[in-house]
């Protein structure tokens, strides 16, 4: 079938994907903006209504918030995902779901292509063209600004001279994207690695110095890991993360600064901001000790690992990620309680933890007279636990690497 020239660009309002509009127009293509609404903020009607005047020949705006919390945010925190222990993965996160809803409108209207404003250096340009391709393989890819070779500067100079606004300028020319599980910051002065990052590079959380000076609890209840209510308040998915990200951020707390091995190869300084991530990841994890078997426990942790490094690499819809899910789910039926945390100067930390499932035993833990623990069955577990150790000890002074005393293949 012939190609036609329909493009669905991922549209975010922003310098790159408003440059790549004029770009791709001026090169023939129709393109059609597609915006995805996982909790970005600011004036997307408005963005839209930017995307036309650029030349976009039809917008359109998808409320992607409930869904992303609940199909991409909650798996993630059941397996604490962390990329390399820091990051939780905010934006990786919301790129699956971008590709899958491209792929779809693409395949709605009959376009045969799919463009996104990501750059060759990124991983976001792995991560929606894998999401995409697994949901319409047929359909090509382009990647404008990976391919057309401008620097950030000659960016803001082509927006300037077609009339583009955009909120980036040369002082102030962050990289920023966002969604309800995070914040990312990069670009400008944040490329090197030993500059503090500015006071206007943070947006949602107060620096801990100027945060409240009288600390805060909260109670955080989960019910088949994941979160459900704060202290006495249910709330659903999307309101409960928004009220979280606002509590967290006025205390200071979830300001991430990392320099992190990135997909393409290279070693990336970024900035991210992320209280409610933060917050509930701390939570979770605590939770899960407190609940689960010490074999299951620490065999999860490692599919963790691996969960969280398929997910930064793109690999959402593969199906190592699909098995890896199915174990995880898994692991979760029992991971109901409470989790209280206290909030100040930038610190966010367990200081209490219920379940009707705790496998803690305070009759065994305790070291006071009632324990029920029987110590006097410690010598024989040590002896035989200990034992192959202790016949190494014994054997190892009289070893001699390279010798045997065998004679004529037979050893006497």
């Amino acid at each position: 079938m012939a190609k036609n020239k329909k493009v669905v660009l991922a549209y975010s309002g922003g310098l790159d994907t408003s440059v790549v509009i004029k770009w791709l127009t001026e090169k023939g293509y129709e393109v059609y903006a597609l915006m995805v609404d996982v909790g970005q903020g600011g004036d997307l009607k408005e963005a839209g209504n930017k995307a036309l005047k650029i030349g976009a020949k039809e917008v359109y705006l998808v409320d992607a918030k409930k869904e992303f919390i609940s199909d991409f945010v909650w798996p993630a925190l059941k397996a604490n995902t962390k990329y390399q222990g820091k990051y939780a993965l905010a934006t990786a996160l919301s790129r699956p779901l971008i590709g899958k809803l491209l792929a779809s409108k693409a395949t709605e209207i009959g376009a045969s292509y799919i463009a996104h404003g990501s750059t060759g250096k990124g991983n976001d340009q792995v991560r929606i063209e894998l999401a995409a391709t697994a949901h319409a393989p047929d359909v090509e890819i382009l990647a404008p600004v990976r391919d057309w070779d401008m620097s950030r500067t000659q960016e803001l100079d082509y927006a300037k001279k077609h009339g583009i606004e955009v909120e980036a300028s040369k002082k102030k020319p962050y990289s920023i994207d966002q969604n309800l599980w995070g914040r990312s910051i990069e670009c400008g002065v944040l490329e090197d690695p030993w500059v503090e990052p500015p006071a206007d590079a943070f947006s949602w959380t107060k620096a801990p110095e100027v945060a409240k000076e009288k600390h805060d609890y909260l109670n955080i209840v989960f019910k088949g890991g994941v979160p459900t209510a704060l202290d006495e308040k249910k709330l659903a998915p999307v309101d409960l993360v928004k009220e979280l990200n606002s509590f967290a951020g006025k205390h200071g707390v979830g300001r991430i600064d990392m320099v992190e091995d990135r997909l393409v190869g290279i070693k990336s300084r970024e900035i991210y901001e992320q209280p409610a991530a933060s917050v509930l990841l701390t939570a979770h994890s605590e939770l899960e000790s407190l609940v689960l078997e010490k074999q299951l426990l620490n065999f999860k942790q490692m599919v963790d690992a691996e969960y969280s490094r398929l997910i930064y690499n793109g690999q959402w819809y593969s199906p190592l990620k699909d098995g890896l899910s199915a174990f995880i789910e898994n692991t979760q039926n029992l991971v109901h309680g409470t989790i209280r945390m206290k909030f100040y100067k930038g610190n966010a930390w367990v200081v209490g933890r219920f379940s009707d499932n705790s496998l803690y035993d305070k009759d065994l833990a305790t070291y006071g007279g009632d324990s029920n623990f029987d110590e006097s069955a410690a010598k024989g577990f040590i002896d035989i636990y200990g034992m192959g150790l202790k016949t190494w000890s014994k054997k190892k002074g009289k070893m001699k690497p390279g010798s045997c005393s065998c004679d004529q293949g037979e050893c006497k």
